[in-house]
């Protein structure tokens, strides 16, 4: 089998790899680069010659041999250690996740214990309110830890954690046990689609531990059960909730720096949101999607759901305002064009430095409601979220497992869905950037599905951008690509029983934007859909999966024409290094 396999031949030869010193020098500069507000791409120095002590990954001559014995690097990873921002198939993740994909998250010294608010793990007595009064306390000391004992607590209301630098803890996924007895239908009322239909969006929305401002979660459930049914992101209800900031002149997707027209209202440490905004051509959409012929021959008028997405709304923190240049904690997503109207502009109150950790919450066991029609007996959910995690979180019987809904750089970590079986076991939706899924499972259902069931998987859409899942174990379920066009995202080190099925209506546009990348995927079944994906992603990177073949649910892509995709180490994932494309990129 060869090395590697580009199914356009529109890769070029690399250059020699990055030595182990010019990569640390290259991120000192980089640094050093963001420091004084520079672009840290232009920081980063050039390659080196062969020989020179490169890191693994990256190696030439006889040593790579040796590494060729242990695995084999492909061409595509060699390219973009040259070109990390800018690379046209694989996007730049490597600062996904909370605080930029810290290893640990933030510790708050101030303690308050459920037990002296009233909650008792007993099983029996319905905890929430004193959970509730125990956060809600947290939050207005400015922030604290709420630990939660060894024990079941019962709870009958949904556990809100609406203020930032809040923490709620149990003692363990083992150990501590929240059990929900109602839906989020009982609790707060039927929720219909903005979209129209007899939908429920408690199938795609909302938790029975819910983390999200205050204001926000109030002005969302004001307008459900006014039946106003709202949109759910950074700009509330209406998206009216915003003001100018300042307009942005033209960059380019990559940079870390831009220029704007006033900075007067900027400062470092602020959370703003870069809002884009499509023209009458769409070329905004045709730009996500990697443009050329087909994106450019594509049908975007009538895709009425896609077009609701726009304008684009990117949350990210200011790193440094000198003068009018301004430093931002990430690189562009996107090219910032004049047509697009881009600014940088308010947003809602965000919750940022909040989490939940060490507990399992366990639904009260009822049957899987038929596909779009779910009661909301839902999980975890982080909504306009900034910053915040889960870690070592297990849900049960739930219909749908853990959700991101306009949140971005947000963590979730050691999460677990198991039980009778879930509609979207995990969900990313609503314009959700720049998270971070990792050491997560889907364990195999204890019910079988009925026929009027659907299972997703890991489901991202919405114009969601830059979310990665790494070293998942999905015992079942897909990578379910909803449609309205997520782009640059990747699915990286995971097993996968590729059993589910995707959804998304037509209305909703394609499945894939550019920048798609699956890398070292087990597919334990043999079955490709959505996980091959270098037939239907425009400008994706299929890197290491299993040999797979087409059945049951096949798809087609979305635009005509040369699809500019990659693939390669095809039939061998163990093979591929390095083996988890995150990990390599945050070691750059």
């Amino acid at each position: 089998m060869s090395e590697a396999h580009d199914t356009n031949g529109n890769g070029n030869d690399p250059r020699a790899g990055l030595t182990r010193r010019g990569l640390l020098g290259g991120a000192v500069a980089v640094g050093a680069g963001v420091a004084a507000g520079g672009d840290p791409a232009a920081a980063a120095p050039a390659a080196r010659a062969p020989g020179q002590g490169h890191l693994p990954g990256t190696e030439q001559g006889p040593g790579r041999e040796q590494e060729a014995g242990r695995g084999r690097v492909p061409r595509l990873w060699r390219e973009f250690t040259q070109r990390p921002y800018t690379h046209p198939q694989i996007p730049y993740i490597g600062r996904a996740g909370c605080r930029g994909g810290a290893e640990r998250f933030p510790h708050h010294p101030r303690v308050l214990d459920v037990r002296a608010f009233g909650a008792r793990a007993d099983g029996a007595t319905d905890a929430a309110p004193a959970i509730n009064r125990a956060i809600a306390a947290a939050g207005r000391a400015g922030g604290g830890t709420v630990t939660l004992p060894p024990g079941t607590f019962r709870i009958d209301d949904v556990i809100r954690v609406g203020h930032s630098n809040v923490v709620l803890r149990g003692a363990g996924s083992g150990r501590t046990t929240l059990y929900a007895t109602r839906s989020l239908t009982e609790l707060i009322g039927v929720y219909g689609s903005r979209y129209g239909g007899d939908k429920s969006s408690w199938s795609w929305a909302g938790g029975l531990v819910w983390l999200a401002p205050e204001a926000r979660w109030n002005s969302l459930v004001a307008a459900i059960r006014a039946r106003a049914w709202p949109f759910e992101g950074w700009t509330g209800n209406r998206r009216d909730a915003w003001r100018t900031l300042t307009r942005v002149a033209p960059a380019l997707q990559g940079s870390w720096t831009v220029t704007v027209t006033d900075p007067a209202g900027l400062r470092a440490g602020a959370l703003v949101l870069l809002r884009l905004s499509d023209d009458p051509a769409h070329t905004l959409l045709e730009h996500m999607a990697g443009g050329g012929p087909g994106p450019e021959a594509y049908v975007w008028d009538d895709k009425t759901k896609l077009t609701s997405y726009v304008p684009y709304e990117w949350p990210v923190r200011i790193a440094r305002v000198h003068g009018r240049r301004v430093t931002l904690e990430r690189p562009l997503p996107l090219d910032v064009r004049p047509e697009w109207d881009p600014q940088l502009t308010t947003h809602v109150q965000e919750l940022t430095g909040s989490g939940v950790e060490g507990l399992t919450l366990e639904a009260v066991q009822t049957p899987q409601q038929p596909h779009l029609l779910d009661k909301g007996y839902n999980g975890v959910v982080l909504q306009c979220a900034y910053d915040c995690w889960v870690d070592d979180v297990t849900v049960r019987h739930v219909d749908n497992g853990f959700g991101l809904v306009a949140a971005s750089a947000c963590t979730l970590r050691r999460t677990r869905v198991a039980g009778r079986g879930s509609h979207h076991p995990y969900f990313c939706r609503e314009g959700s950037h720049d998270n971070l899924v990792e050491d997560f499972t889907i364990e195999e259902r204890t019910v079988p599905g009925r026929p009027d069931t659907q299972l997703h998987g890991v489901n991202v859409e919405g114009l969601s951008s830059y979310n990665v899942w790494s070293r998942g174990e999905m015992r079942m379920g897909t990578f379910d690509s909803h449609r309205g066009m997520p782009f640059a995202d990747v699915r990286t080190d995971i097993t996968l029983n590729n059993n589910g099925r995707h959804g998304g209506d037509g209305s909703a546009g394609p499945l894939f934007g550019a920048r798609f990348t699956h890398w070292n995927i087990r597919v334990v079944n043999g079955r490709a859909g959505l996980v091959r994906i270098d037939g239907l992603a425009p400008y994706s990177a299929t890197v290491g999966i299993d040999e797979v073949t087409e059945f049951d649910q096949i798809d087609v892509p979305d635009f005509t024409g040369d699809l500019h995709a990659r693939l390669e180490l095809y039939g061998a994932p163990d093979a591929v290094r390095p083996r988890n494309l995150h990990e390599a990129q945050r070691g750059l």
